[in-house]
């Protein structure tokens, strides 16, 4: 899937491309399923396109899972077979995941633990690894009480579990209703947002009604009732909303990190992060995957199947 010029949805079409060139220090991926994250839209819409060069023919997508055909003669890590997923965010913006080959780069692959699938491994990397970069920032550890605003979301759901792994004593997410009997899954502490939240959580914590550490999925008034939920102004941390910097808290961008990504894939192959699917479409309907995000109330990913 590619396009010419950025626009809405539809200016994607299935189109046939040059195969990308594998140079001496890449790892040629054949694309088993291909994560689709809001940054995507974002991507297309043009709304990145002073931060990062772009050049067209564009394919996005950052997040990929497959097994891999050739490797580059300075590559060590990996070999044909190997079965990997990773995180593809490279300098410019233009070879992405959405494709059925791609010339990865080494610090943003990780071999794909055996008990994971193509499609939940595809929507573990850039996910996880904001969820894992952030959390660090912000000292997550033993003890801790953990309040993720949007934890249903898909670096959310994942922020809740990486929080636990981490030591967290417990984890209080925000969602919809709808969503709370699968936060408990997760191990959180389900709470309703919107205008009583600051004193919901209150009840719900007890003692001074305040938290460890607010991790903010979701912008706007989430961030905005953040000072008043926790103990320390240092330990806001938000994914989506730069204001968060005022506040004294901390942003990240995610990082292809290859230690990282390998701590996400032991993790995973334990048992101790899951990852929640809620549609996989075909490689073709890459239309349909963007209009579903962008209607926003997903749970957890949106995976293109390749």
């Amino acid at each position: 899937m590619a396009y010419d010029a950025f626009g809405d949805a539809e200016v994607m079409t299935l189109r046939d491309l040059p195969e990308p060139l594998l140079g001496p220090d890449r790892v040629l991926v054949g694309v088993r399923a291909a994560g689709v994250n809001p940054v995507d839209a974002k991507v297309r819409a043009g709304r990145l396109e002073t931060q990062f060069p772009h050049h067209f023919p564009l394919v996005p997508g950052w997040d990929v899972s497959g097994v891999v055909v050739a490797v580059g003669p300075a590559v060590e890590g990996f070999a044909p077979g190997d079965e990997v997923f990773g995180y593809q965010r490279q300098d410019h913006v233009q070879d992405g995941t959405y494709a059925e080959l791609v010339a990865a780069t080494e610090r943003g692959l990780a071999h794909k633990p055996a008990s994971l699938g193509f499609e939940e491994a595809a929507g573990l990397a850039l996910c996880g690894l904001t969820a894992l970069q952030l959390m660090r920032a912000v000292g997550v550890g033993e003890g801790d009480t953990v309040l993720v605003h949007g934890a249903a979301g898909g670096v959310g759901h994942l922020a809740v579990q990486v929080a636990k792994v981490l030591g967290a004593a417990r984890v209080i997410g925000t969602a919809s209703p709808r969503n709370h009997d699968f936060l408990r899954s997760l191990g959180a502490e389900p709470v309703a947002y919107g205008d009583a939240l600051v004193d919901n959580v209150a009840e719900l914590v007890g003692g001074d009604g305040k938290v460890d550490v607010s991790f903010d999925c979701v912008g706007g008034p989430a961030l905005g009732d953040s000072p008043a939920l926790v103990r320390d102004t240092a330990r806001i941390a938000s994914t989506v909303d730069r204001n968060v910097l005022g506040l004294g808290g901390r942003w990240t961008f995610a990082k292809p990190v290859a230690a990282d990504l390998e701590w996400l894939a032991e993790q995973a192959g334990a048992g101790a992060l899951r990852v929640e699917v809620q549609q996989v479409f075909p490689l073709a309907q890459a239309v349909a995957a963007h209009r579903l995000l962008e209607g926003g109330h997903v749970r957890g990913k949106v995976v293109l199947e390749v």
